[in-house]
């Protein structure tokens, strides 16, 4: 008596499973992949007596008619079959076998559906559905549509101007007259059908299917807003104000956000940044926004150009060149499989799986090419470090300029207990000539860059 089990996996729907994954000690295991080749021969090594472990019975052949001739086969020959998944460990005989063989029957028609579904994927085929707004489907890609292409063109163009999603949405409705919501605009921003990749719905994506409405360049640029507004306080990103949601103070660790008074009777306004929730006592003062703006219009002059020197020094370009190698091997084996399928060594639909997959690993590591600052930091930060860039720019265009390098604007105020401290060490005969206000606006700001 020996104790074999027999393993069914298709390539199209599911990874090979581990022969090992019995628990028991198992005298023979027979695995195929796709077709049925040990199945058969598992056939003819068996001997009565024997005990054959499946995880499902509809791994016995390919229709109902195939598993219940193989079934009276194995039961003629005197072996006994342990169903392992399902109905737990027991034997066909002691299952409802009418009633199982209609689940079975559903189960395969499912199975058939979704293997049509990867077959479609194998090909780089668009999946089932409505083609996505902008596109429309042709026989096997999607075609971009001239009527509606440009109005999703538009959109990602308001976006990359002014880094906002919901003034982009209303951009839309206010030009257009098209009403979409905030979440679907988000999903048009983060769709790759729109840089011209195909996405599935187990996460895979298969790149350059079709024609683009954005380029490489401009993806990857939306994905960077798209990161940077997703750590920034809500509605900041569309606020008007272009340091919104970028300033803490470093004494309180509070946020700080800006507020607006006007004097009765006036039309000028006076804006401030105030902390959020200061738990000091008491609490830290309101700053005047004009000049922390202007302190961080002088920082980021000076400073920037030195952080991307040192960043561009280090590690970036061997990050950039290593990944690009990766990509260029991967592109080089695409390209040798149809010899390995002209000469035999690999049948048509494995050739076809294997470029499916490194076209999937192609795509992870473009996106991860594309998370990386951009090739021309060094030219841009020389352009934004002129201080008359950043005066000649509206606060919406300079609240974008702002988010694309600056991870947070610190406020530094000076610790009270030293002022307190030197303060006493001066002569008495000073203290009268003590300007309040100025002691009160004695800070200066720290600026944290993305990078």
């Amino acid at each position: 008596m020996n104790i074999i089990a027999y393993l069914y996996s298709d390539p199209l729907l599911e990874p090979a499973p581990d022969p090992a994954i019995w628990g028991w000690e198992v005298d023979r295991v027979y695995q195929d992949l796709g077709g049925r080749a040990y199945l058969a021969q598992l056939l003819c090594d068996c001997s009565p007596g024997d005990y054959l472990l499946i995880r499902r019975l509809e791994e016995l052949g390919s229709s109902v008619g195939e598993i219940r001739a193989n079934l009276a086969e194995l039961e003629s020959r005197g072996i006994d079959i342990i169903v392992a998944e399902g109905q737990g460990l027991q034997s066909p005989q002691a299952l409802d076998l009418i009633k199982l063989l209609g689940e079975i029957q559903q189960s395969m028609r499912s199975r058939s559906i979704r293997k049509g579904h990867a077959r479609n994927r194998i090909k780089a085929l668009p999946p089932p559905g409505k083609a996505p707004y902008g596109y429309r489907r042709s026989r096997d890609r999607y075609s971009i549509d001239r009527s509606t292409a440009p109005v999703v063109k538009d959109f990602f163009d308001r976006f990359l101007l002014y880094g906002s999603l919901r003034g982009a949405v209303r951009y839309l409705e206010q030009k257009y007259g098209k009403k979409i919501s905030v979440t679907t605009g988000r999903r048009w921003l983060a769709n790759p059908v729109y840089r011209g990749d195909l996405a599935y719905q187990k996460g895979e994506t298969i790149p350059n299917t079709h024609a683009p409405i954005i380029s490489r360049e401009e993806a990857a640029q939306v994905d960077r807003l798209l990161r940077r507004n997703r750590v920034l306080p809500p509605r900041t990103a569309s606020a008007p104000r272009s340091l919104a949601g970028l300033v803490a103070c470093s004494q309180c660790q509070s946020a700080m956000t800006i507020t607006r008074t006007t004097v009765r009777g006036k039309k000028r306004e006076y804006l401030y940044l105030r902390p959020i929730d200061c738990p000091k006592q008491p609490k830290c003062k309101a700053i005047p926004y004009q000049e922390i703006l202007e302190q961080t219009i002088e920082r980021v002059c000076q400073d920037l150009p030195i952080a991307v020197a040192g960043l561009e020094t280090t590690q970036m370009s061997q990050i950039k060149e290593g990944i690009a190698r990766a990509i260029a091997a991967k592109q080089e084996i695409i390209a040798g499989l149809p010899s390995l399928e002209s000469t035999g060594i690999l049948d048509s639909e494995t050739a076809s799986l294997r470029a499916y997959k490194l076209r999937t690993e192609i795509a992870e590591l473009e996106s991860k090419l594309a998370q990386l600052p951009p090739v021309n930091l060094r030219e841009t930060a020389q352009a934004v470090s002129l201080p008359q860039f950043w005066l000649d720019l509206s606060e919406s265009e300079r609240r974008f300029y702002f988010r694309e390098f600056i991870r947070q604007v610190q406020i530094v105020r000076p610790d009270k207990s030293s002022q307190d401290n030197s303060s006493q060490d001066k002569p008495h005969q000073d203290k009268p000539n003590r300007d309040k206000s100025s002691e009160d606006n004695f800070w200066h700001i720290r600026v944290v860059f993305i990078f």
